[in-house]
């Protein structure tokens, strides 16, 4: 070795040993700053000794680098100093029952911490990002730490893969699950009971290795099915009690190592799967307080049940319940087993007290089953052949899906089926002629909606009245052979030329009313109708995407992807592919109930429908489309986007037209009106003049036709949800108030309406602005910094207005929030020199008609002279606004 080569050696020892001592003394003096931060000194520890060697202190023995901290049950308390994370190589915390006070400090970006134990203290609060950024994290555990403050579970926690326990019970956890649970392939304990966690159960969690699952005991309480937990086939502890879970209890019998189930204290309905009662490894279940119905189940001796008092058995003994409430049950668990008829079907005979059911008149059997107008979701069940007395079936004006079930013809008294106004699809029964049956209202019922080129087949069809087709049972047994073939000919050719007639004078009318443009694939004429019910091949959109290509792309999210299109017109369109890979059934119901709302409703402020393709099972809907993209575009990415932040006049005007948008579907929309369920900023389109229209319809649910609110599954986005929303799964149309309240806030500020990067008393935007607008004279601070509205005191007062309009519209009061009515009249004068027109001004401009309504409704007398009647009831002065534009 030369000379230099051994100082050139020297040099690298020396600073290798620098540089380790330089990290010992780094730790050192967190560890002294550590132990003077708490009291009283931990057995073992001592401000003289190196604190490699203090108790339960564990050092590396290469680099003398702290990694493991021992500090359980030591009676101390304090505040944990924030520089304690500057230990970089620590992968142990452990500071269970003890109390320590004060916020937690920031772990962030702390690559080498695995465990991290917090439970039973006195923290205050979490720092924003406090677990950002640790990616071999497998243990968390912060329980028992009542005193936090409310906080939520960080979605960036997704990058923390080796994430094994996640135990966070009574810690003020606040808001909805993350639906991230599959991206943990190693996480198997859950537990964050005790806490005010709202809304469903995240699909996710059914794809992930969780064995313990405790959700117990939420303050508001979790809402919607268990359904996903029947696909968790590692379970073996399961604590769901305390809650407001719906629907049925699923079959377990895959989940073959589950031996603890708390189910108790829910509105869970429906029958016991009979396979739970015969579960071989269960050892203790609760099942008290709910809605639960059938027959009592009967469970081994080994097992510890509860079964409480408060359910709805057919009896009170195990056994089977009578014939004709089975069937009953087995129609509501086609209906999801709806808590109201949990609520009323009550005992083991039918025919005493049970609601939306009539019996003979010996009070045996059951001859009428009306479940119209009750907004049921669900299927037509084929139980209701086992009702062999029934004469009467109302199922209208529901949302129910898939067929008619062919073995309802086999009813031998059946007189009357009503099925109007639902989502069905699917071939239409041949029923005898003494049946009267009512269809209409059901866009693809008798359709054919498979085929590939995505154009619906015509199906049988009913008589005017929308009634049983007639069979025609005439009697030809008498007519020769000959003369019949002659009749049966001539009857058919003038049946063909009348056809041929019709035809060419619908087409001529047509042509005028709407106009035609080219099938560019064969040359063919596709009618640019007013309903939504052009059908687009599918070679038509794949040539104007390119092929769907990436480059096409214009957004994504939960329901797929929107891709822009070109037609050989030079027209553009918005092409929105539905997600692949979504339960067939499930995406094709979605889609039928999208359609067939965009069949019903026209306005200004909607984005407008152009048609619909379905190609095996790929699902396409096409819209117009809007060049300025969302309104979250504009207000949160501009700069990135490089386009000119929005004034205060454009944004004012947006929200008027979306406030115009919401009040059509709320209030405008005769006969039945619609709550859209997911209005946000992403949902909001803009034109090319800055003008806007709401968009994405795949959640809109009618509206009842009183003041009571829906029973649903909560969908929708966090930050937009209104509280009794998430709380109960109940809506109403207030919830489209609260959501519009949410995006006018994310106009004033420039805020999003929930941000974890923000500190946490900022991070959920509803609740920062209400004590912003507390406090009048803070509102200055939190107006857009591009709005600069400081020079302009009329724009500071129109703000000021709006924020007071917003705060309103997101009080917790449900029934305090103003409608949209008073919503647009509110925030009309802001947007421009506008005025409600006055009644005779209506009567003189449109002759009292709403141009908004769908087509059939236009022509219809009775619907004309009851809209006149009632929209002249609003306040005396508005009646359509939407028709001045």
């Amino acid at each position: 070795m030369t000379y230099y080569q051994k100082c050139l050696f020297l040099y690298r020892l020396l600073f290798c040993l620098s540089f380790l001592s330089l990290s010992f003394s780094d730790d050192a003096t967190v560890m002294s700053k550590l132990f003077a931060a708490i009291s009283p000194a931990p057995s073992g520890w001592s401000i003289s000794k190196d604190h490699c060697t203090w108790t339960n202190v564990e050092c590396a023995k290469s680099t003398g680098s702290v990694v493991s901290i021992n500090l359980d049950s030591q009676s101390i308390s304090g505040e944990i100093p924030s520089e304690l994370t500057q230990l970089a190589s620590l992968r142990s915390l452990s500071l269970r029952g003890n109390f320590l006070s004060g916020s937690l400090p920031s772990f962030a970006n702390m690559s080498d911490l695995e465990e991290l134990y917090l439970d039973n203290n006195k923290f205050s609060s979490i720092p924003s990002g406090f677990l950002l950024g640790v990616p071999n994290l497998q243990t968390f555990s912060i329980s028992e730490n009542g005193n936090l403050g409310p906080w939520q579970i960080p979605s960036y926690l997704i990058g923390s893969t080796n994430l094994n326990v996640f135990h966070a019970s009574n810690a003020s956890i606040t808001g909805a699950i993350p639906d991230f649970f599959d991206s943990f392939p190693n996480l198997q304990n859950l537990r964050l009971s005790y806490n005010n966690l709202t809304g469903p159960l995240p699909w996710s969690i059914g794809r992930s290795k969780i064995q313990n699952l405790w959700l117990d005991n939420q303050k508001q309480g979790l809402s919607g099915t268990i359904d996903v937990i029947s696909s968790m086939t590692q379970l073996s502890q399961v604590w769901l009690q305390g809650n407001a879970f719906t629907g049925p209890i699923p079959d377990l019998s895959k989940c073959l190592n589950l031996f603890d189930l708390q189910l108790g204290d829910n509105q869970l309905t429906g029958v016991v799967p009979v396979s739970l009662a015969c579960h071989q490894n269960l050892e203790n279940i609760t099942l008290q307080n709910n809605k639960l119905q059938g027959p009592m189940p009967l469970f081994g001796n080994k097992v510890k049940a509860t079964l409480g008092d408060t359910n709805s058995f057919c009896k009170d003994t195990p056994g089977p319940c009578d014939p004709q409430v089975t069937a009953l049950l087995a129609i509501a668990g086609g209906l999801g087993y709806p808590i109201r008829l949990a609520q009323s079907w009550k005992g083991n005979n039918a025919c005493q007290n049970w609601a939306y059911i009539i019996c003979h008149s010996q009070g045996k059997n059951v001859t009428t089953v009306n479940l119209g107008n009750l907004r049921f979701s669900g299927t037509i069940s084929p139980d209701f052949s086992k009702l062999t007395s029934l004469r009467n079936l109302y199922l209208n004006d529901n949302n129910l899906t898939g067929p008619i079930p062919e073995i309802l013809t086999t009813l031998p008294h059946l007189q009357v089926l009503d099925v109007s106004n639902n989502n069905l699809s699917g071939p239409i029964p041949s029923f005898p002629p003494a049946v009267k049956i009512s269809i209409h209202g059901n866009l693809f019922l008798g359709k054919n909606v498979s085929i590939g080129s995505g154009s619906p087949g015509s199906g049988r069809t009913a008589n005017a009245h929308n009634d049983s087709p007639s069979s025609g049972n005439s009697n030809v047994s008498s007519m020769s052979g000959g003369m019949f073939v002659v009749v049966v000919i001539v009857v058919v050719m003038v049946v063909l030329v009348v056809l041929f007639v019709f035809y060419k004078w619908y087409m001529k009318r047509e042509h005028k009313r709407f106009g035609r443009t080219k099938n560019p694939e064969k040359g063919t004429q596709i009618l640019k109708t007013n309903e939504m019910g052009t059908a687009i091949k599918i070679q038509v959109l794949e040539k104007a995407t390119n092929f769907f290509s990436e480059e096409s792309v214009l957004g994504s999210g939960g329901y797929g992807v929107v891709y822009l299109g070109k037609l050989d017109d030079g027209t553009k369109v918005a092409v929105k592919k539905m997600k692949d890979g979504a339960a067939p059934t499930k995406g094709m119901n979605e889609f039928q109930a999208e359609i067939a709302f965009l069949s019903k409703v026209r306005h200004k402020n909607l984005v407008a429908p152009v048609g619909y393709c379905i190609n095996d099972n790929e699902m396409l809907l096409v819209y117009e489309y809007m060049p300025k993209g969302t309104l979250a575009h504009h207000l949160f990415e501009w700069r990135k986007r490089g386009l000119d932040p929005l004034t205060w006049k454009q944004r004012v005007t947006i929200a008027w037209d979306v406030a115009r948008g919401i009040e059509y579907l709320h209030s405008l929309t005769h006969p039945q009106s619609f709550i859209h369920r997911d209005i946000k900023s992403s949902n909001i389109l803009l034109n090319d003049d800055i003008r806007a229209k709401v968009a994405d319809f795949g959640l809109v649910k009618k509206a009842p036709d009183d003041k009571s609110s829906v029973e649903t599954r909560v969908a929708g986005t966090f930050g937009y949800l209104a509280p009794e929303y998430a709380r109960t799964g109940r809506v109403t149309k207030k919830v489209d108030v609260y959501a519009f309240g949410v995006v006018l806030m994310e106009m004033i500020t420039g805020k999003k309406a929930v941000d974890e990067t923000l500190p946490d008393e900022m991070c959920h935007l509803v609740t920062w602005f209400h004590k912003i607008i507390k406090k009048s004279h803070n509102l200055q601070k939190a107006i857009d910094p591009t709005l600069d509205p400081d020079d302009d005191e009329q724009t500071f007062e129109s703000i000021s207005k709006v924020a007071e309009l917003a705060a309103h519209c997101t009080t917790n009061k449900y029934y305090r929030r103003p409608n949209m009515e008073h919503v647009v009249n509110v925030l009309g004068p802001f947007a421009h020199n506008w005025r409600p027109l006055r009644p005779e001004e209506i009567e003189e401009k449109f002759g009292g008609l709403d141009r908004n309504i769908s087509l059939p409704l236009v022509f219809d007398d009775s619907s004309i002279e009851s809209l006149s009647f009632t929209n002249a009831q609003h306040n005396g002065h508005r009646l359509n606004q939407s028709a001045q534009f």
